[in-house]
């Protein structure tokens, strides 16, 4: 193997590279210019400044634009871009007759102005920033409120929220009233808690990596540069040190990924509204726990004569005879191969009250404690404050046992207990169980027997109806009524629960960073404070004990008109969004190893503007849309081909597939089954909303399935079944730029998957019934719902025929598997 020592040798300096060294080189880091505007020949075609620069240059290379392309193909292409979904042939019959010279502008104006707007460019962003409704990594968990952050964002596109507040908001809107924003700190992947070792290197490399994933955000997103290769040694390429890197960490060393409260005046009347709710639950609870059939003290039906309702991790009653005790003593047997967990254990007397709490003078002992942080010690099960934090926790795998001991005798017939009373956790559950009492004498008597009590189901913890458990018919109408108030009470309660929490990370004290030598935690070397990299410039001093402070500090930095990153890389995303590709093919990549621009010029200028502009995103597209350069048709040119492939040039509008959610939405919008509504909780693509495996896909959809795909529940690293091919992120990176893949898979889910068959059925209905029974009509109006435009005399006669023989259900598939349907016109 010595042979092989000269060539890592070799490479040793390459590997560890020189920061700096290349800073003067990089075009990127240098003002952005204020260009002259470019003098061409063919002073007709221009419509803005836009044109003037890409047809000065297309002089230049000896090239002609294409011809512009007809109204109703370009109403549609806008559509699709500003919107992601097709327009209305209502709406391309009165625009192609709009003889207005602001006709075009108006239609513009329109799009801008849909709600459908935002949701369309928010998965632009969600892309780069890689949102997921789970934590990823090994155990891939849900994230049930990672939502809020992905409503912000549609609302930030559809609002034209000014891109240097959008910045500011997402590092720090915590302090700016918008706490939903902070998402964008915790979009990635992160190891929870239960998922790192116990060990102290294990907690702090896990610590290293979570922060390492808010800076790679920071630098990709806004400043397009990739910082995080920096963690190790200076990066090899860029002027970003090894200290820069740190220095950046310092920034964000207090964010913490989590869930927190939304501060708003509608979360303010939610949590009164919550802790009303929540006390009515609490009597409710007292009410029903005497309509609980008495236990039988061995294992089989009560006395009743109904078998005993399941173990329940929320709430169970186990109510007996009247007896007289001072000491109640509850033994675990099994559990589930973990040790058991009890939210507090209530005894009640005949009076209804609860003569359990340490208040009321009863003391506690067990066979052992497990106590994590300051949580599950035995004075907490008795405390009267319900939740996993509060609750006990046995030091033995599956068994353990709580004894209660009263100040005095007490006349009690029935035990209250749960595993958590919030509804939260569903582990640790006691599912077999034996209660016993004893008076001041001593001897104990068995009063509850619950040995292999099944488990009630995960996630639907409510108590089960009181109805069934074989009450006479006056308590069974009484208790079903108040088991209903309860149930739609604790609806009511995991409804305000959800709304006012958002995964948006969690502030606290910053920790103290140092540069890591090879990017190893357990080896610290020279501290850090906050600071942006030399090369940049830098930011204003500041209290850096302040944590929010350090954030805001870092989003004016990068939010200044001046900063010469900043504004190239959102107009360069915008441009990308429109043409396929941006003007930098690299979106996320402005350093050396990133491509140059085509057009620098016409970079600048459009930075420039957008700033002057007041950093509004709508007047980038405003000004893109309505040059001639987005006007031209997609006509190939033998001689623009040949000299310019990749259409980099811009001599035509760059023919590309549209993305999977436009397909998908478009069909939908096609059928006429798209549901329209906004924001909230995401809905379901498969059978689980979180895991590393097992995912069963969807394959009907109905109800909220049926809304727009950036409102789909995001399981991170799986791809969703049919659209997923079409080159879908997964959320596992960031995705600047969609690859444009062509494989079978494609073909065959776009042409044999339900959801195709679904919505051509769908459309087929949809046409009959507006078009009559005419076919010619039919085929018609289903060439114009999907494609915009009126079939052929070829095409009409082709597609009467597949309907005669085949039904007009398969015409309808067969168009939405044409390449006019799933391509940009």
């Amino acid at each position: 193997m010595n042979y092989i020592r000269p060539f890592i040798l070799a490479a040793l300096p390459l590997c560890l590279g020189a920061a700096g060294a290349v800073g003067t080189e990089l075009w990127s880091l240098a003002p952005v210019a204020s260009p002259a505007i470019p003098v061409v020949t063919n002073t007709a075609w221009p419509r803005n400044t836009i044109d003037r620069f890409v047809l000065a240059r297309l002089e230049h290379e000896k090239l002609a634009p294409a011809p512009e392309v007809d109204r109703a193909t370009w109403l549609r292409r806008v559509s699709l871009d500003l919107t992601g979904l097709p327009p209305a042939p209502a709406r391309i019959d009165a625009f192609v007759a709009d003889a207005l010279p602001d006709a075009h502008e108006r239609a513009v104006d329109d799009l801008l102005a849909s709600p459908r707007h935002g949701e369309r460019w928010a998965q632009h962003w969600l892309d780069v920033v890689r949102y997921a409704d789970t934590h990823g990594f090994e155990v891939n968990t849900e994230r049930p409120n990672a939502w809020p952050y992905r409503d912000y964002i549609i609302h930030a596109f559809n609002e034209d929220l000014p891109y240097d507040r959008f910045i500011r908001e997402q590092l720090a809107g915590d302090v700016l009233g918008q706490d939903a924003a902070t998402g964008f700190l915790v979009t990635a992947s992160v190891l929870l808690p239960g998922q790192i070792g116990a060990d102290e290197p294990s907690k702090r490399l896990a610590r290293q990596d979570s922060l390492d994933e808010i800076v790679t955000n920071i630098g990709q997103t806004f400043l397009g540069l990739g910082v995080n290769c920096a963690r190790c040694h200076d990066h090899k390429f860029d002027p970003v040190s090894q200290r820069d890197y740190y220095s950046m960490q310092a920034f964000v060393a207090g964010v913490e990924y989590g869930e927190r409260e939304l501060r708003t005046p509608e979360s303010a009347a939610r949590r009164v509204e919550k802790d009303r709710l929540k006390a009515r639950v609490a009597e409710l609870d007292h009410d029903l726990a005497r309509f609980v059939p008495i236990a039988h003290p061995v294992d089989g039906p009560s006395k009743s004569g109904m078998t005993r309702a399941a173990v329940n991790p929320r709430l169970n009653t186990d109510r007996f005879a009247p007896t007289r005790a001072r000491r109640v003593r509850f033994t675990i047997r099994a559990t589930g191969n973990l040790e058991p967990c009890i939210d507090e254990l209530e005894v009640y007397d005949t009076a209804g009250r609860n003569v359990a709490l340490a208040s009321a003078g009863t003391k506690t002992r067990s066979s052992g404690d497990t106590v994590v942080e300051n949580r599950h010690e035995l004075r907490q099960i008795n405390d009267g404050e319900y939740g996993n934090s509060r609750s006990w926790m046995s030091n033995e795998t599956g068994k353990g046992w709580v004894e209660l001991e009263f100040a005095g005798d007490h006349e009690i017939d029935r035990v209250v207990w749960g595993r958590d009373r919030n509804g939260e956790f569903h582990d640790r559950l006691a599912t077999d169980y034996r209660i016993e009492l004893a008076d001041a004498s001593g001897g104990w008597r068995l009063v509850a027997d619950a040995t292999d009590r099944a488990t009630y189901i995960a996630g639907k913890s409510e108590p089960a109806p009181p109805a069934l458990l074989g009450l006479a018919p006056d308590e069974a109408r009484e208790a079903t009524r108040l088991s209903a108030e309860r149930k739609q009470s604790a609806a009511r309660i995991a409804v305000l629960d959800s709304a006012g929490t958002a995964f948006a990370g969690i502030f606290r004290k910053p920790d103290d960073i140092h540069i890591l030598r090879r990017g190893d935690p357990e080896q610290p070397m020279d501290p850090v404070v906050p600071a942006v990299p030399v090369a940049l410039g830098a930011t204003a001093s500041g209290d850096d004990t302040n944590e929010a402070g350090r954030r805001l500090r870092l989003a004016d930095w990068i939010a200044s008109p001046t900063h010469p990153l900043t504004a190239r890389v959102m107009v360069n995303r915008v441009w990308q969004g429109h043409f396929g590709t941006g003007l930098v093919d690299t979106p996320s990549d402005f350093g050396r190893n990133g491509s140059k621009p085509s057009h620098p010029e016409l970079l600048d200028w459009l930075a420039g503007e957008f700033v002057r502009s007041g950093w509004s995103i709508k007047h980038l597209h405003r000004l893109v849309v309505l040059s001639a350069t987005y006007g031209q048709s997609a006509r190939v040119d033998p001689a623009g081909l040949a000299r310019d492939a990749d259409d980099r040039l811009l001599w035509r509008f760059p023919s590309r597939r549209l993305e999977a959610e436009t397909i998908r939405d478009s069909m939908l919008a096609a059928s006429g089954r798209l549901d329209r509504s906004m924001y909230g909780r995401g809905f379901d693509l498969f059978d689980l909303r979180g895991g590393l495996t097992g995912f069963k896909p969807v394959e009907s959809y109905r109800g909220d399935g049926l809304r727009r795909m950036v409102y789909a529940h995001k399981v991170r690293r799986e791809r969703e079944a049919v659209f997923g091919p079409f080159d879908c992120p997964d959320a596992g990176q960031s995705t600047a730029r969609r690859r444009e893949s062509t494989t079978p898979i494609q073909a065959i889910n776009l042409f044999n998957s339900r959801f195709t068959i679904d919505e051509s059925a769908a459309l087929a209905a949809r046409v009959a019934h507006e078009a009559g029974v005419d076919p010619r009509n039919q085929v018609r109006l289903a060439w114009r719902l999907a494609l915009g435009r009126d079939p052929s005399p070829s095409e009409l006669d082709d597609a009467l025929a597949v309907s005669r023989d085949h039904g007009l259900a398969t015409v309808c598939r067969a168009v939405f598997n044409s390449n006019e349907f799933v391509f940009s016109p």
